[in-house]
């Protein structure tokens, strides 16, 4: 599947500092991928409601992890599913009366115009489940030969207790990851089921949704193996960062990994479980089942500058939970225009300190409010007092694009 076009990535003078991030299931900030190389899957969209705030937070969470590495020296390899076969774009597509392919791929192109706007780095492999339905039966045969699979009248589900190391990612009680899985997805309560918290590996055909012939019998794949199908296939197993937003933790990445680590006999799926935080407005969780959405297209069509988007939701911190309000907007836009006023001049003060303090405040688990707010300082100095430096100005305009990969 095509991404979107990615824009350059300056290179900066001075030393870089190694990322440390916030690992869920360590529970503590610990330094992340020791390259020379560096592996990422983040969870994609479900393509029909795109591209909405709090995805928009999720995404720029992880560009900055990306760019992070890349002012390392590491070679990145970045993967990013989409969710093009599932069963809220089904029934959205029902509910419309508009095909499901048609939907999706209209989605998916407004995702990748929100992503370019935004200046979002694009993943080296952008993968549709379709596309990789072979590789998804493939791996759920393999789990069936492990002993890991049973069947409910042709449904197939992956047997949780097949894992030993099931719970480490999230770390929840029982009690919690019943009441999570009820709520996101799962059906704890179908009768015939070993455990509760089995999750469905592949769904028997229905009449009237899409299905595929496969050794399993016709059908189409669960959630979560369509992940760890992609993942493995273009990471392999132990890659750097799992990622996607905190409503994740459970029970998609949980499942994901133990389904992983069945099929591998390997322990951890991901050397890191990095999360980012839920966007509020008006009071709730801004999600698609609420209908309280800002959209990132609707944003750029009233004419608000992407940069301003973009400074907007760097300044709280990744894993933080936040409600979106309009100052937010006009703060951004105002710290935008003081940035592109304080790269206007040719000379500045001294970068160097700056510089060092910012990739310092990034490295310390994506800091972004302190890093901006450590810009700030040279740009107050340098709309107060100026300096004589030639090639302050250069260094910082390029550390915004490369560091914040914010265009001034």
């Amino acid at each position: 599947m095509r991404a979107w076009p990615g824009p350059n990535v300056p290179k900066l003078p001075g030393e870089p500092v190694p990322l440390r991030l916030f690992d869920t299931s360590a529970g503590e900030i610990r330094p992340s991928a020791l390259g020379p190389g560096a592996g990422m899957y983040v969870c994609g969209i479900t393509p029909y409601d795109a591209t909405h705030l709090g995805h928009a937070f999720t995404y720029l969470a992880f560009d900055l992890v990306n760019r992070q590495w890349r002012d390392n020296g590491f070679a990145v390899k970045y993967v990013q599913n989409v969710t093009d076969v599932d069963d809220p774009l089904l029934e959205r597509a029902t509910a419309t009366g508009v095909d499901w392919t048609e939907l999706a791929a209209d989605q998916i192109e407004l995702y990748r115009d929100d992503m370019t706007a935004l200046r979002i780095l694009p993943p080296d492999a952008y993968v549709g489940v379709v596309e990789e339905m072979d590789m998804v039966v493939e791996r759920i045969v393999e789990l069936d030969q492990r002993g890991a699979v049973y069947s409910i009248d042709g449904d197939l589900y992956f047997s949780v207790k097949s894992d030993p190391n099931y719970g480490k990612v999230s770390g929840f009680d029982t009690e919690t990851q019943l009441a999570l899985f009820a709520e996101r997805g799962g059906d704890p309560d179908r009768e015939g089921k070993k455990d509760p918290l089995d999750c469905l590996l592949w769904r028997a055909a229905r009449d009237g949704e899409p299905s595929w012939p496969s050794p399993l019998g016709a059908g189409r794949p669960g959630w979560h193996m369509e992940c760890v199908a992609i993942a493995l296939d273009h990471l392999g197993m132990g890659f750097d960062v799992q990622g996607g937003g905190s409503d994740l933790v459970f029970p998609h990445h949980e499942m994901g990994a133990s389904e992983a680590q069945v099929l591998t006999e390997k322990w951890p799926y991901a050397q890191h479980y990095v999360h980012a935080g839920m966007v509020g407005y008006e009071g709730e969780k801004m999600s698609k089942s609420r209908g309280n959405l800002v959209f990132v297209s609707r944003l750029r069509n009233e004419g608000h500058d992407p940069m301003a988007v973009r400074m907007a939701l760097l300044n709280h911190h990744y894993r933080s939970d936040w409600e979106w309000t309009d100052q937010d907007l006009v703060d951004g836009q105002a710290r935008l225009d003081r940035w592109r006023a304080a790269v206007s001049p040719p000379t500045g003060p001294h970068a160097e300190k700056y510089l060092r303090e910012i990739r310092t405040a990034l490295a310390n688990d994506l800091d972004t409010v302190e890093a901006l707010a450590l810009f700030d300082a040279w740009a107050r100095e340098q709309l107060t007092s100026g300096g004589s430096d030639d090639g302050a100005v250069g260094v910082m305009s390029r550390a915004s694009d490369s560091l914040f990969g914010v265009a001034l």
